[in-house]
């Protein structure tokens, strides 16, 4: 190797080794990684001053610690030293003290205003009522304490939330006046800006969904679960020197004056320039994405529950997050059906020992009442000022469960069978006639049950239509009549068999010229399926021909009587 080489290849490893001190002692790239990460890792910083003091007293209110809440509330402060006279108040009263409880109690008859304590009928939501925080006003109507109050709280049974400053201005001094002889005296006055974040989508607080307005009573509203709410408090210092026990006090709710103010208006203590309540732009809604599978273990939660109220309560929670939930649909729809039915088996009194057959005799009880009173299919809970839920109200909650449920999974044919029922029962004629039209255009001809089940449906909601408007040369009736008349030929079992000759022999009750020999025998047969099948009796079956439109027709013609003397 030539000098010259051997000089240049020093050259380069003297460079080398002075790259890997520089790197090693001046901040290299992996001690620099290295200290990125220890920065990342540190804790965030602790809320100081005025912020901290809005933290410890919203913590406090969720919690449920009555001696911090008055220690720190600038109303609990301002009524103790008030009360004491001139003479400044050095120091908080001991924690068994009754002034606690007193502010605490105070607050809370306060907050009770956003509980719901009414009967909520079928928009019932969990956790229920005296437990469930819903905002009926603007949000920002409300002071800042309801939004971290204790049913919302760090602790079972709330479902928890979490408090973080954001950041703090200052705002001019607040003024006021200890007593009513004495000077008006300022404080400091801070506005801290806080997130307040709700960790349980089942228990957070309720409001009217964004965007929702009150058009009408008649109108509900949709509702929504809040997530995350900005909140800003108003953080008064410097009170000791004006004879406050502590240096530092929220004002949350002011306290009316009880003298001064223009034409019998008292002015409120303290006066402020800012109120603690909620940054009206703030509001975060839980949505789908959020927890989906909080929503999915809550709906196997409500069906485990014996009380249908739990259950509704649950779901309706449930489905104000994610209206699409199919299984929070699925079982909604099901225990509501399930409950109507069992509402009319309460009216009807007959006893059916099948479980298949008392559906059925249940949903000929509504069929043939539905085309009559319709009392109790008709009027709900609030409009009759009733204290529970009526057969109307259920019926007026499922409709829609149904309708979505048809939507979002469009091959569960069992529930837009009920649909077009349900519609029947509200008297939505052509949307009974259309859904079961649809469905029986779906149903290829090997689903024989399904097809029979159907075409029997469709032939009562086309009776529907005719009794109720009494137009009996309407030619749907016509149609109702071949409809089950091909159920009943299509089909082998007995409960088919019954409800289809059932079904013709009722709809020659509203045909022009009435055969009411044809109409004795399908009642004939109607009656010989129908004492075959398990759980059926005489006095049930009396009870079939006794309904308000078949009794008139059945008693007023002799040639039913050989019908009348078996029954």
């Amino acid at each position: 190797m030539s000098v010259a080489s051997s000089l240049m290849f020093r050259v380069v490893l003297n460079g080398l080794f002075c790259l890997i001190l520089i790197l090693s002692f001046d901040g290299t790239a992996g001690s620099a990684s290295a200290a990125e990460k220890s920065q990342k890792a540190k804790p965030a910083a602790q809320p100081t001053g005025a912020a901290a003091v809005a933290v410890r007293y919203a913590e406090a209110l969720a919690s449920g610690d009555r001696v911090t809440v008055g220690q720190l509330d600038f109303a609990c402060q301002y009524l103790l030293v008030s009360a004491n006279g001139p003479a400044p108040l050095k120091s908080f009263p001991p924690s068994s003290d009754p002034s606690y409880a007193a502010c605490w109690d105070q607050l809370m008859q306060t907050h009770r205003t956003a509980v719901e304590y009414r009967e909520q009928g079928m928009d019932v939501l969990w956790p229920g009522k005296g437990s469930l925080v819903f905002f009926r006003e603007q949000l920002n109507r409300y002071a800042a304490s309801f939004f971290v109050m204790d049913l919302l709280g760090l602790s079972p049974p709330a479902g928890g939330l979490i408090v973080q400053a954001l950041d703090s201005a200052k705002l001019p001094a607040a003024s006021f006046r200890l007593r009513d002889d004495a000077p008006t005296v300022a404080a400091p006055a801070t506005v801290v800006r806080m997130q307040v974040a709700y960790k349980d989508p089942l228990s957070s607080p309720v409001a009217y969904a964004p965007g929702s307005y009150k058009w009408a009573n008649t109108i509900k509203r949709p509702r929504a679960a809040l997530k995350a709410v900005t909140l800003k408090w108003v953080v008064l210092t410097g009170l000791k020197k004006l004879g406050f026990p502590g240096d530092a006090a929220v004002v949350n709710l002011t306290i009316d004056s009880p003298t001064g103010g223009a034409a019998g208006t008292p002015t409120v203590i303290p006066f402020v320039t800012e109120t603690s309540s909620l940054v009206e732009t703030s509001p975060l809604w839980w949505g789908p994405a959020d927890q989906p599978g909080t929503l999915l273990a809550a709906v196997g939660r409500a069906a485990l529950y014996p009380e249908m109220r739990d259950r509704l309560a649950m779901l309706n929670r449930v489905l104000i997050i994610d209206q699409v939930q199919p299984e929070a649909l699925t079982l909604l729809t099901r225990d509501l059906y399930q409950t109507l039915l069992s509402a009319g088996a309460v009216e009807h009194k007959i006893t059916i020992g099948d479980g298949e057959l008392a559906q059925r005799f249940d949903e000929l009880y509504w069929d043939t009442y539905a085309q009559t009173t319709r009392m109790d299919i008709s009027l709900g809970m609030e409009v009759g000022g009733l204290s529970k839920p009526t057969p109307a109200d259920y019926l007026y909650r499922l409709i829609p469960a149904m309708e979505m449920l048809a939507k979002v999974r469009p091959g569960d044919l069992e529930n837009r069978l009920r649909l077009g029922i349900v519609y029947r029962w509200n008297n939505d004629q052509l949307a009974a006639i259309a859904a079961h039209e649809a469905l029986l255009k779906e149903i290829p001809p090997e689903r024989y049950i399904h097809r029979v089940r159907a075409l029997i449906e469709l032939a009562w909601s086309r009776i529907a239509r005719v009794s109720w408007n009494r137009t009996f040369d309407d030619p749907g009736i016509i149609q109702a009549y071949k409809e089950a008349e091909e159920a009943y030929k299509f089909t082998d079992r007995p409960l088919d068999k019954f409800a289809a000759a059932y079904t013709m022999a009722y709809s020659l009750a509203f045909t022009p010229k009435r055969d009411n020999q044809a109409m004795l025998e399908l009642l004939t047969d109607a009656q010989r399926w129908y004492l075959e099948l398990a759980g059926a009796s005489m006095d049930s079956w009396r009870y079939l021909l006794a309904n308000d439109n078949l009794k008139g027709v059945i008693e007023a013609d002799p040639v039913f009587k050989p019908l009348l003397a078996s029954s």
